[in-house]
């Protein structure tokens, strides 16, 4: 026999030992499957109930299914976390029976109706670099109402009134400046139009009233109808100014400062008036109580009248000389009284026809 022909029998007779072991294990009953301890493949499971399951991860205790596993995710009934760690998105409602606890909360909109308490302040954080119009808005009855923050200056708006309790104020830097019944003494401007009746009024400074009143506190002067009063007290209309002013010989002085007349009235009625060349025109009868002088400095004790000239009686002028007048007019009846009277003289002189002088005769012959 050849050695290829040996070596064929050979393997001939190995496949034929291999034929008849697989027979003996292809008839053979199958093993009990042995698990070892912590060692359980998933290839050993496939379908069935697990109960009473647990790792060091892991404690199964429930008695229903809680978890449900498919393509479109994961259904738990009741979820206890303690912790998230990574972001949560959570798609359609959220509904919350106790408390929320959160470092930060960012919303798009709260619509609430429950009582807020907060131990912190309510923050409204810039968007986009600016916290313009950031703050409260009531909708959906009327108008839209809002207490929101704006710009150009920076300020609080709002839309409605607001309204405070009658016993509180409002108040710049903790100073009033004003209540229900007051403004602040630290107000000391204001543009004010309109005032109710006013009981007491202290003005330091100018006072303009109507552009018609004004008082100039450096010129210390009051003008109604002018800026530029004239005096103390000045009154303009048109033309004509009256004026009250004190005088440096510590007297005082009132009257027209322009070349209008004045009149003194009582009942709507003249009773003195004053023209602007001196002339004064009683109206009405005249009482004197007391010396009468014109043209003197002194009066005389002992005469209600005293002249420092002639007078007229009834148009009858009687002046004092010491002789018969050689210049003026004088009418019929004029008398010049002799102011040095003699024995055997005549006590004065008569016109008895009018001319310049006239013709004049001596009356009343004193005796020798």
């Amino acid at each position: 026999m050849s050695n290829i022909d040996q070596k064929l029998t050979e393997m001939r007779n190995g496949f034929n030992a291999v034929s008849e072991a697989v027979e003996a294990l292809a008839a053979k009953p199958a093993p009990e499957a042995q698990i070892l301890k912590r060692g359980l493949s998933g290839d050993h499971i496939n379908g069935g109930k697990i109960t009473n399951f647990s790792s060091v991860g892991i404690t199964d205790t429930a008695t229903d299914t809680q978890i449900r596993v498919s393509d479109n995710g994961v259904t738990i009934v009741a979820l206890s976390v303690n912790t998230i760690n990574n972001p949560l998105t959570v798609e359609g409602q959220l509904t919350v029976n106790g408390a929320i606890r959160a470092t930060r909360l960012d919303v798009d909109e709260i619509s609430a109706d429950v009582r807020n308490e907060r131990t912190s302040n309510l923050e409204f954080r810039a968007e986009n670099g600016s916290i313009l119009n950031k703050g409260f808005v009531w909708s959906g009855q009327g108008n839209t109402r809002s207490l929101t923050f704006q710009g150009g200056p920076d300020r609080f708006f709002s839309s409605e009134t607001v309204d405070i309790f009658r016993d509180k104020e409002y108040r710049i830097g903790n100073v009033p400046v004003l209540s229900a019944t007051n403004l602040g003494q630290g107000v000391t401007q204001s543009n004010l139009q309109t005032v109710g009746t006013l009981q007491s009024l202290a003005v330091a400074g100018r006072v303009n009233i109507d552009e018609h009143i004004i008082y100039d506190p450096d010129s210390m002067r009051l003008g109604i109808g002018t800026s530029e009063p004239n005096g103390a007290v000045s009154i303009q209309s048109l033309d004509h100014e009256f004026v009250i002013d004190p005088t440096d010989d510590f007297r005082f002085k009132f009257g027209t400062w322009t070349t209008s007349g004045l009149d003194v009235i009582t009942d709507d009625t003249k009773r003195l008036s004053i023209e602007s060349s001196g002339t004064i025109t009683v109206h009405s009868k005249t009482i004197y109580n007391d010396k009468i002088g014109v043209g003197v400095n002194n009066f005389a004790s002992d005469a209600d009248i005293t002249t420092a000239g002639p007078v007229r009686f009834q148009g009858k002028k009687q002046q004092v000389g010491n002789d018969i007048p050689n210049s003026g007019s004088y009418v019929k009846g004029d008398i010049v009284w002799n102011s040095d009277p003699r024995p055997t003289g005549y006590v004065g002189w008569i016109c008895v026809r009018e001319g310049t002088p006239g013709d004049w005769k001596p009356f009343g012959q004193i005796s020798a």
